[in-house]
């Protein structure tokens, strides 16, 4: 009987192309594929590559040159790069990259394990010319839907599969095949992004926006829960425009209470949400349903209005902060993050102090700063106005030293507040480790627990805040601190 042909998927982004990469390793597996955890094992390694910034493109490029590395000291065969750079590059990169041994797009990923085979026998697979996904679907959100069995849609493959091609937990099972033992799991509520924000270039190469179906979206769960998983994270480019495609706008405030009942699952968290599209029926829903947790991942990406103007995006520093207020005011202890675009064209020193405002005011868990770069194919790369590198690079340690003081303060105010802490690692050595309900997964800092006695991964537990280091709080478990799921996200 022949050996298995092995592949192993490295991944590196955002959490929805940890989603992608787990529905390739469904797919691979249900055609015979098996899958290890470490490249250096695998007969071909497929780099699941970001695209979003210079400095994602420059890891993902890290990442493919150390696994070909692989191919002259290790059982690695061939070597492939998939996600958003090879969808957005495709040709290119496969001239620019000789060492990927296959550049493959989303259109490939039904065909995933026929080319990963092709490449691993020698073949070449020839790397597509980038096209505008925009241009794939109808411009009427309502005319999506029909349209969307003939579009290539990463995350979206179908539950309830036939006979043969579902893995074998049950008939609810999606394509999809879980990469690690984490009890924390992203699920994709759409795809795409109907803004045209100047700075970005996600829709060219991730499409227009379409919803997945909430009954897909509900068995997936179900099926994650299933797999021992407690959180999931409902991940899309805009998740605040979910159901406008389905007739809905505000489907999100009717699918939160369900899959909050889905049994095994103790916490729903929603990322990726648009300030301006906010609504008090969202913002109601999410601070007052039971085991969805009051966290807002807002994207501000600035405050002054003639950037945000520039930037193609509404509001200013007043708006968001009444938008703050009224979140605290419904959940005090409500977590909130968001990015910051600093040095954007035509920014000037009052707009950045205007920016210093906002973040002194509004009192934010997490913060992401970045400097502007021109990316290619967006508005803002045309624009005049341009700032020298040194000045945005100034700019860029100036806010993030600002920002990096001011959550450390908001760690101190959640001293001896009661947290509810799901644990998702434990380590004799380096201690008990987890997150609080206003902390998402890699992005928003920890929280170190002060013993691990009777505790297990995947337990919510009850403990106070007693201590803090940067963004991360240090919490005592409280006695009988085993929480039930009606209390856990709260």
């Amino acid at each position: 009987m022949p050996e298995r042909r092995t592949v192993a998927l490295v991944t590196l982004g955002c959490a929805r192309n940890e989603v992608d990469s787990e529905e390739l390793a469904g797919r691979l597996e249900a055609d015979g594929w098996q899958l290890v955890e470490d490249a250096a094992d695998a007969d071909v390694a497929v780099v699941n590559t970001c695209g979003f910034v210079e400095a994602a493109k420059k890891d993902s490029v890290d990442a493919l040159l150390e696994a070909n590395d692989l191919k002259d000291h290790g059982r690695t065969q061939a070597v492939v790069a998939v996600g958003c750079m090879a969808e957005r590059y495709g040709k290119e990169l496969a001239e620019a990259l000789p060492e990927a041994d296959g550049v493959l797009g989303f259109d490939d990923y039904s065909d995933i394990s026929d080319r990963l085979q092709t490449i691993l026998s020698g073949g070449i697979h020839a790397a597509h010319t980038p096209r505008d996904r925009r241009k794939l679907l109808p411009i009427s959100p309502a005319a999506r839907q029909e349209s969307a069995a003939s579009v290539a849609l990463p995350g979206h493959a179908p539950v309830d599969l036939p006979e043969g091609l579902a893995p074998s937990s049950g008939p609810r099972a999606p394509l999809r095949r879980r990469l690690d033992g984490s009890p924390v799991a992203s699920v994709k509520l759409a795809s795409g992004c109907d803004r045209r924000c100047s700075f970005c270039a996600i829709p060219s190469f991730r499409g227009s926006f379409i919803s997945r179906r909430p009954s897909d979206v509900l068995n997936e769960t179900r099926w994650l829960a299933e797999q021992g998983v407690k959180e999931i994270m409902l991940v899309s480019e805009n998740n605040t425009s979910y159901g406008k495609d389905l007739g809905d706008i505000r489907l999100l405030e009717s699918l939160l209470p369900e899959l909050a009942e889905v049994d095994g699952i103790e916490r729903v968290r929603v990322s990726y949400l648009q300030p301006a599209e906010m609504r008090p029926g969202l913002i109601d829903v999410l601070t007052s349903t039971p085991k969805v947790v009051p966290y807002f991942d807002l994207s501000f990406q600035h405050s002054a209005p003639n950037v945000l103007r520039s930037m193609r995006r509404f509001g200013d520093t007043d708006r968001f902060l009444e938008l703050l207020d009224t979140i605290r005011s419904k959940a005090p202890q409500a977590g909130v993050r968001s990015n910051f675009i600093v040095g954007f064209p035509g920014e000037s020193e009052s707009d950045l102090a205007e920016l210093e405002r906002f973040l002194t005011g509004a009192r934010l868990d997490a913060i992401g700063v970045f400097g502007y770069s021109d990316e290619d194919g967006t508005e803002a790369a045309t624009y005049d106005g341009k700032l020298d590198e040194d000045v945005v690079a100034e700019r860029l340690a100036r806010v993030s030293r600002l920002a990096e003081e001011l959550v450390s303060q908001r760690a101190e105010e959640r001293l001896s507040e009661t947290v509810h802490v799901l644990v998702e690692s434990i380590d004799g050595e380096d201690g008990t480790y987890g997150r609080a309900a206003h902390q998402a997964p890699e992005t928003d800092g920890q929280v170190l627990l002060t013993s691990g006695e009777g505790l297990s991964v995947g337990r919510i537990v009850e403990a106070k805040v007693v201590g803090t280091e940067g963004v991360d709080l240090v919490a005592e478990p409280l006695p009988g601190s085993s929480v039930c799921s009606e209390e856990a996200a709260r």
